[in-house]
């Protein structure tokens, strides 16, 4: 019975955490709105889903990411943590949160630390691009940047074509960033093996956009945790160019890298 109920106050404590964070007055302005997308479709393994969880939870925790929010214009942004998995499966975990102090950063941490993890099926990006954009519209203009942070572990393959669906976020001044799961990849399928290729060019844009790809399994923490620091920065590539669906050397609808054949006559329409 102590069990349960110290469980129960744990719960309400963290649910507390949360929705005090999360209201955003119009006025109240801020250095970045970050939508953290996580993938968990099935064909993310449960040791890659654990890896994913843990490297989000100790970002957090980080005191070089508190530095880094605390550094900003305003010192303060907006952060939510969506799972995803097919066209319309996208499951917000930690709702949105004000963090502009250590203490809220551990908060954001420990709330999603105590949510389970679920396995779904389909992957689609363009679900949660679609998805994330509608989560920007309670914060009105009080963003600087608005972000959506993609993690996973293959291409799209559920939903609308990728591409309509960054380009239609860039559109909007939507920055799409992408952190590729490369890693355990026992099929070396040509899709996976070419998975950073294909966010480059079909997912992420904006301004100053960027991909990381994690290969090692023990640098995920590491990988995670820079890729957050340089979203709260305004840190980006400024060679970032959104590459036309037609033009790259990767097929946004497979996944798949274009033949040479493919690529040769491309160059030679007018």
């Amino acid at each position: 019975m102590a069990n349960r109920f110290l469980s129960t106050l744990a719960f309400f404590l963290l649910a507390g955490d949360v929705l005090a964070g999360s209201p955003v007055a119009p006025e109240s302005q801020l250095d970045v709105a970050l939508v953290i997308a996580v993938d968990i479709s099935s064909s993310m393994e449960s040791d890659e889903q654990g890896l994913q969880r843990e490297g989000f939870i100790d970002a957090f925790r980080s005191s070089l990411v508190h530095e880094a929010i605390g550094s900003g214009l305003n010192g303060r942004i907006a952060v939510t943590y969506v799972e995803w998995s097919g066209v319309k499966d996208q499951r917000v975990i930690v709702p949105w949160m004000i963090i502009d102090s250590p203490e809220k950063a551990m908060s954001f941490s420990n709330q999603l630390a105590y949510q389970p993890i679920r396995q779904a099926g389909m992957t689609s990006i363009s679900g949660i691009i679609d998805q994330g954009r509608k989560l920007f519209e309670p914060l009105g203009s009080a963003p600087l940047r608005r972000v959506i942070d993609i993690s996973g572990d293959g291409p799209n393959n559920d939903g609308r074509h990728v591409t309509y669906a960054r380009d239609e976020a860039v559109a909007d001044g939507i920055i799409i960033n992408g952190l590729p799961i490369m890693f355990n990849r026992g099929s070396g399928s040509a899709e996976q093996d070419d998975l950073d290729l294909y966010y480059r060019e079909c997912v992420i844009g904006g301004a100053g956009s960027f991909v990381i790809p994690v290969h090692d399994p023990e640098q995920f923490a590491m990988v995670v945790r820079t890729k957050i620091m340089r979203e709260v920065a305004g840190i980006g590539d400024a060679r970032s160019l959104i590459v036309p669906a037609q033009s790259g050397s990767m097929n946004c609808i497979t996944g798949e890298r274009r033949k040479q054949e493919d690529l040769l006559s491309q160059e030679k329409k007018p």
